[in-house]
């Protein structure tokens, strides 16, 4: 080949080579904390509608699995984010271990308290409580507790199960799922035997995204982008429901999850509900200082972490 042939390829091979390097997508793991539900819909909206791709992302939803755990698969690194409660969070940074919350989705608290007896929850002390095995109830706790409820709790993998079979009292469940799954099976509840966090002082926002802190000191513009991205998603999921529950349903579907539309539709339009900030009225997206401490606060003065986990703490810096 003459050097004159050289000099004409060159540049067009450095072209080649730059823009196969510009299209190349950095791939990232992300795995929500339970099984593929609307609860999750605007991070499946952002994978197939491609804004993951067009933020130059190439995304991987692994859901957890009975024996390994979202927050297992991260501190192993093999996911680079999941999503958690803040209580969870700050329960994870109580242990010494440094998170970062990258982006903030719910802004309420959708956990309930049902009682089968048509009576204020707060008015059975000592009660048989339903509560999940693998945690959430934080805010429970501390309400047991400082309002001297003296509540006996019962663990399971379904609070609805034990509820429906009358071994408990009364149960806790989510605004967005359990809840619904009673009332789906027959049940019916006055707004007396319905305790809502969200109403009262434990309103502490639930779920957002959150990486270890040293995979996100090296990848801060790889978490940027996932953060834009699902949030593009969420919005995306906000305007556009009916469509967006044909893509849950697709990954509800491959995953074999029972479940149904109807209520995969209930579960959509409250956990967007729990997405507006009360004062705004706005999907916000972002983690609230003062709920931060209201969260640290409760849980520090019940017992259940040793010092306070501070909103600097698990913010971006």
């Amino acid at each position: 080949m003459s050097t004159f042939t050289h000099k004409l390829l060159l540049p067009a091979l450095l072209l080649l080579f730059a823009a196969s390097f510009a299209g190349a997508q950095e791939r990232f793991v992300f795995t929500p904390q339970w099984t593929p539900q609307a609860q999750f819909a605007g991070y499946y909206v952002a994978l197939e509608m491609g804004f993951y791709k067009e933020a130059g992302l190439d995304v991987e939803i692994i859901h957890p699995t009975a024996s390994q755990s979202a927050l297992t698969r991260m501190y192993k690194n093999e996911s680079q984010a999941t999503t958690l409660q803040l209580c969870q969070a700050i329960e994870v940074v109580s242990s010494d271990i440094p998170l970062v919350n990258i982006l903030q989705t719910s802004m309420n608290n959708g956990l309930v308290i049902v009682s089968r007896r048509g009576v204020n929850p707060l008015s059975q002390k000592g009660a048989r409580i339903g509560t999940w095995s693998a945690g959430f109830g934080q805010m429970a706790f501390c309400l047991s507790v400082k309002e001297q409820l003296d509540y006996e709790w019962i663990p399971s993998a379904s609070t609805v199960n034990l509820f429906v079979k009358d071994a408990v009292d009364a149960t806790l469940a989510m605004s967005y799922n359990e809840y619904y799954q009673l009332i789906a099976s027959g049940m019916e509840f006055g707004e007396e035997s319905v305790y809502r966090f969200c109403d009262h002082d434990y309103n502490v926002q639930e779920d957002g995204v959150y990486m270890r802190r040293d995979y996100y000191e090296k990848h801060k513009e790889e978490a940027h982008k996932f953060a834009e991205a699902s949030r593009r998603g969420w919005e995306w999921a906000a305007e556009h429901p009916e469509e967006t529950l044909d893509i849950v349903m697709k990954y509800v579907r491959e995953n074999k999850v029972i479940t149904n539309r109807p209520m995969q539709r209930l579960m959509l339009e409250e956990v967007l509900r729990l997405q507006m900030d009360r004062e705004s009225r706005k999907q916000e997206f972002r983690l609230r200082p003062d709920m931060v401490k209201l969260a640290s606060d409760l849980m520090l003065e019940n017992g259940m972490i040793l010092a306070p986990v501070t909103y600097e703490q698990i913010s971006e810096k």
